[in-house]
């Protein structure tokens, strides 16, 4: 166990010294993914020490307590009754609120009528906004730096809506020492899994297909 430990002790120091030897030369675009590459490794590294991964900002860490037991499941309130894109209540009830790991089955997203709607949101806007299923509070807004078709290849090829950090409302959103993504208020989001271009935050669409509250249209 002592020498596991030292051994994985002494990567993560190599991780680390790599990571300032990069960010400490110029920057260009090979560099910054070496540095991702290596700063993604130092977080697995982390992790497999303590338990508990760690994202680079803009991610925002939050506490397990968020999750802690509510009067709904995880949250204080249940799902929405009309939510958009035709999303099943009852899946967006269990998963947002009585769940921490499993999630809406691969590709439901284009089961529903999210694409013909959210197309037609981004030619009459620039972008699509996501509300939290349960409390209407805007969680993610896209495409940013990126087209919609972009948007929508990565999501495919993932199987669920995919985001990156500058997609994400960060007041709102936390990500948790396993990985996963959750709002403020305890609704389960889905789970940060990191490529070779960053966080990539892989979203039940049943998390985030709420109406905005007053005080959010207002906004």
């Amino acid at each position: 166990m002592k020498t596991a430990f030292h051994v994985t002790f002494f990567l993560v120091l190599f991780a680390l010294s790599t990571c300032v030897a990069f960010t400490t030369s110029p920057v260009d675009r090979k560099t910054s993914t070496k540095t991702l590459l290596n700063m993604n490794i130092l977080s697995d590294l982390v992790g497999s020490l303590t338990g508990k991964k760690t994202f680079p900002a803009p991610c925002v860490m939050g506490d397990e307590s968020i999750m802690s037991p509510k009067r709904h499941g995880t949250s204080n309130t249940p799902v929405q009754q009309d939510l958009r894109w035709n999303c099943d209540v009852a899946t967006a009830d269990r998963i947002c609120n009585f769940n921490r790991h499993y999630a809406e089955h691969s590709g439901y997203w284009r089961t529903t009528s999210f694409i013909q709607e959210a197309t037609k949101e981004y030619e009459e806007n620039g972008e699509v906004k996501f509300y939290d299923s349960n409390t209407g509070k805007l969680l993610f807004v896209a495409p940013k730096g990126r087209s919609m078709d972009a948007f929508l290849k990565e999501s495919a090829s993932h199987g669920w809506p995919s985001f990156r950090d500058e997609e994400v409302m960060w007041e709102s959103v936390r990500c948790l020492g396993s990985g996963e993504a959750v709002s403020v208020d305890g609704t389960h989001l889905g789970h940060n899994i990191p490529d070779f271009s960053g966080s990539r935050y892989c979203i039940n669409l049943v998390s985030v297909a709420g109406r905005p509250t007053d005080s959010e249209s207002s906004e």
